[in-house]
């Protein structure tokens, strides 16, 4: 009897010819992913000016006396003393000589105040804010808070009659340099400069400290007109372009051989630009030359009442900026913590839409976000909120158009050669700054806390 021999056929698995057909099939590529890459609002929404010759002049009327400056303070604990020249922020001090600011910057006598210590200043008193805030409020008939003080870092008040007997509150720890009313009447110049200040006095100055210019309206009669000139600044300020530069080396075997899919150098090219891009965002926002943050004037910051930002905050932005106001501009995070509270006070914030994304308001202003406005470690940022355009006497960009090898307004890209490495250079390059063409076209709120949450179980 034959014993039939079984035959087994070792077939191939599923996964195996998958594999095998993989050979002939291509793979369908992407470009490549940058995780660093952001909208970069800020960009889009500022107006740019073109600033043919590197230098952008800002003109002004003549200033005799800044609103819009602060007092700066060197050094620290007992010895904090005011920067004499900075005391001309304060407009009875703006015509004082140099050697009377330095005698008066040794008589100011330095007092810290824990959080939330009320306290009181003699009447006729001139406090500097060094540290921390300060403020003056009271019970009105109703029931309410009304508040009549509130002075951040580097501004100034001087207790009145009028509140001089209401107690005065740090917010935060605070310190103080104040003037004594015996040291300015002791003082014949500056009892002077205080006396020429008062109301009932002829201004030089219009309420933004610029050389006022007469002006005389009539119903009837024939008065004498006056007769005026407009003045304008002697040293104006300006901006000087600034670049960013990096040279982008590729060996030619890649680009020769490899740019099938995707021109393997134009995606060199495109990364490095969303690179310099970014870094252009964190330097109109942080440079300490032009940068926005750097650039708000010292009246122009508010700190938080509370520490995160509330509405009643956003709306005392919008009283130093109320001039066609364009766009707020916080971290996401900011953002999110200003949304918490505005729901918390059952008034969330409505929500447009912008280039095709939606942005949460506040008054009808958006809210944008930029990643490039820094938190501390100890979870506070700011808030900015800007008018923009140079007609507008808002915030402008700058930059230098129809250079050589320009792919983009103000953006070259330069072929530098071929080293005996066949490794090709391209020089790419960015030039760009920011201007703030008068004070009261930004505003920065400041100590906005974003780690506070709320349980609505």
């Amino acid at each position: 009897m034959t014993e039939k021999q079984s035959v087994h056929t070792v077939s191939a698995s599923a996964l195996d010819r998958n594999l095998s057909a993989r050979q002939l099939s291509t793979a369908h590529v992407t470009r490549v992913q940058n995780l660093e890459r952001s909208p970069r609002w800020l960009h889009l929404l500022l107006p740019w000016v073109n600033v043919g010759g590197g230098v952008f002049r800002v003109n002004r009327r003549r200033l005799i006396s800044s609103r819009f400056g602060g007092v700066l303070f060197t050094g620290e604990g007992n010895n904090t003393q005011p920067v004499p020249e900075s005391l001309r922020a304060l407009p009875e001090l703006s015509g004082a000589t140099d050697a009377q600011l330095g005698e008066l910057a040794s008589k100011f006598a330095k007092q810290t105040q824990a959080d939330g210590t009320t306290f009181t200043l003699p009447e006729g008193t001139l406090a500097l804010v060094a540290s921390g805030s300060v403020r003056q409020q009271e019970e009105s008939t109703g029931g309410r808070a009304v508040r009549h003080l509130f002075a951040g870092p580097g501004q100034h008040f001087v207790v009145t009659a009028t509140y001089g007997t209401k107690d005065l509150q740090a917010v935060g720890a605070t310190t103080l340099l104040t003037l004594a009313p015996a040291d300015i009447t002791r003082t014949p110049w500056l009892q002077a400069a205080f006396a020429s200040s008062a109301p009932g006095n002829p201004p030089e100055a219009n309420q933004y400290g610029e050389a006022a210019i007469q002006v005389l309206s009539s119903v009837d009669g024939e008065p004498k007109l006056p007769t005026t000139f407009v003045d304008y600044q002697d040293h104006p300020r300006e901006y000087y372009i600034h670049s960013i530069q990096t040279v982008l080396r590729t060996h030619t075997r890649i680009t020769d051989l490899y740019s099938n899919e995707f021109d393997q150098l134009r995606e060199q090219v495109r990364v490095v630009i969303d690179v310099i891009r970014e870094r252009e965002e964190w330097e109109l926002l942080n440079n300490p030359e032009f940068g926005l943050l750097n650039e708000t004037a010292i009246a122009q910051r508010v700190p938080t009442r509370g520490g995160p930002p509330t509405p009643d905050d956003l709306d005392e932005l919008l009283t130093k900026v109320w001039k066609k106001p364009g766009f707020f501009l916080a971290h996401p995070k900011a953002i999110a913590a200003f949304g918490r509270e505005a729901t918390r006070r059952g008034v969330p914030p409505p929500t447009i839409n912008l280039f095709g994304s939606p942005f949460i308001t506040w008054r009808g202003i958006p809210l944008v976000p930029s990643d490039k406005i820094p938190v501390t470690p100890d979870g506070r940022t700011s808030i900015l909120l800007l008018r923009v355009g140079e007609e507008e006497q808002g915030v402008v960009g700058l930059h230098n158009t129809g250079i050589t090898g320009e792919v983009e307004p103000g953006l070259s890209v330069r072929y530098s050669g071929t080293d005996q490495h066949s490794v090709a250079s391209h020089l790419i390059t960015r030039y760009f700054s920011a201007a703030v063409l008068v004070e009261d076209a930004i505003a920065r709120l400041d100590n906005v806390q974003i780690g506070s949450y709320y349980d609505y179980t």
